[in-house]
């Protein structure tokens, strides 16, 4: 199996065009001992009717055959544009080769050659076409790919740097990543810092919103599709699993995906082969698969929208992240930190947040979480004018509401950021207990989904509950 796994062209699928038969036989022989799978032929219009009917990986063409010119299957469009085309030249055939390549050939080899220079020659054709691909699909992104860790993220860190740890002893096939979190918590970023801290940071990172894929195209844009799949299909076209092969896909909303496409997202999983649309063949791919989603899929799963055995494949390793209004006084740290690097791309100078706009950062509820606190800071910066932010432009009956809110319940309400110990001593087995409700009452009554947002057991919830109602607190 070892030897198989070393094979540097294995399942490669290549057409070979060349009209010298010994040539051809010696060529064909080494290709295949290298894993690829060879259709040869010897005409132009034996290529031609090959290209019509089959999908290639490659092809390697002699530039004079005995019917005509090969240059004319690159002009005729008679090439996938996954397809990499490699033209083989006589001695003085150079500048026709420079004309092929003009044309959309990859490289060129002047005859005679070694044929080991093909799997390297081939190689590179693989990472150009890889390459294309990550360049249509990249885009701009607004969300740091750093992430700052303060003191209510330490237990994240921790987690993240096990995993980076695990990555690097495993070294190949990593088990899939899963991060929960509502949206704007930064998952995004959390892909990304996983991503560039593992042993995967030199190879490719490849994103996708899935709820933003239409559903009539969402396998296509995956997994690729060849050329007359469906009716727009006038070219192959490279998915984004076999873009991100030896990297990273991450797949963002995962819990958007159709049935169908989880169907297919599993078999990619456990198989690590895709089959583009129309294909028949597999094609193998090494992919590390980071997934978010802004819900909780375990309810979905209960529900039947989403499959036990993906989630079970996905859930191997989770994260999840915690909303901005559970992370308390750390809002502050955090508010500074994008507060440094939005003032330098705005070149502001000494911007600080003042008192006024500290207070505000904490009473504000936060909805959009960290993504609606850049922009938040983002928009002072832009409109305010000065150089001390006070975010008096925060929508002022929440602001003030929550103030009021916090004010009133200072020196009663521990889970005011406000609250100070009482001199007399506080009672940790009330307070135990109202925590237990209120995840319980944010569960909607459910005591097992209650047990997971606290992280113990429904027992210790049904436990909790029997004392506060001991208490007389209903």
């Amino acid at each position: 199996m070892a030897e198989i796994r070393a094979l540097p062209l294995r399942d490669a699928e290549i057409l070979l065009v060349e009209d010298d038969a010994l040539l051809r036989k010696r060529l064909g022989s080494f290709l295949e001992r290298a894993g690829a799978s060879v259709t040869p032929t010897g005409t132009l219009a034996e290529a031609r009717r090959c290209l019509a009917s089959l999908p290639f990986d490659y092809a390697l063409i002699d530039i004079n055959l005995p019917d005509g010119e090969s240059l004319s299957l690159l002009r005729d469009g008679a090439f996938s544009q996954n397809t990499g085309v490699v033209i083989m030249t006589a001695e003085g055939g150079v500048k026709l080769a420079v004309e092929a390549m003009k044309l959309g050939a990859g490289d060129y080899l002047s005859k005679p050659f070694d044929p080991e220079e093909l799997p390297l020659v081939f190689s590179r054709l693989k990472r150009a076409t890889q390459s294309a691909r990550l360049g249509e699909h990249e885009r701009q992104s607004r969300i740091e790919s750093s992430f700052f860790f303060d003191a209510s993220m330490a237990a994240i860190k921790a987690q993240l740097e096990r995993i980076i740890a695990a990555d690097k002893r495993l070294g190949e096939g990593l088990p899939a990543v899963l991060i929960e979190g509502e949206t704007g918590t930064g998952k995004t970023a959390i892909a990304r810092w996983l991503h560039h801290n593992g042993p995967r940071a030199g190879a490719a990172l490849v994103e996708v919103n899935c709820s933003a894929l239409p559903e009539n195209l969402v396998e296509s844009e995956l997994f690729g599709h060849e050329r007359g799949a469906f009716t727009d299909a006038r070219s192959a076209r490279l998915g984004l699993f076999e873009a991100a092969s030896g990297g990273t896909l991450f797949l963002d909303e995962v819990n958007s995906l159709a049935l169908p496409v989880q169907a297919k997202l599993l078999t990619a999983i456990e198989d690590r082969k895709i089959r583009r649309v129309g294909a028949n063949k597999p094609i193998a791919v090494d992919v590390r698969i980071i997934a978010a989603s802004n819900k909780d899929i375990r309810p979905l799963v209960q529900s039947g929208a989403f499959r036990e055995d993906l989630f079970h494949r996905l859930d191997l390793l989770r994260i999840r992240l915690p909303a901005l209004r559970e992370r308390g006084d750390a809002i502050v740290a955090l508010a500074n930190h994008l507060l440094t690097g939005l003032a330098r791309r705005y070149r502001v100078k000494g911007a600080t947040i003042d008192a006024d706009g500290r207070q505000r950062l904490l009473a504000y509820p936060w909805p959009g979480n960290v993504r609606e606190l850049a922009h938040e800071i983002e928009r002072s910066l832009i409109l305010g004018g000065e150089s001390a932010l006070s975010f008096a432009h925060l929508p002022l009956g929440l602001v003030e509401g929550a103030a009021a809110h916090s004010v009133n319940q200072k020196s009663t309400d521990w889970l005011n950021p406000a609250y100070q110990f009482p001199p007399e001593g506080f009672n940790l087995e009330t307070a135990t207990n109202r925590l237990v409700q209120q995840a319980v009452d944010q569960a909607e009554g459910n005591v097992s989904a209650a047990a997971r947002l606290l992280g113990v057991s429904r027992d210790t919830v049904r436990y909790r509950l029997n004392l506060r109602k001991q208490e007389g607190l209903q």
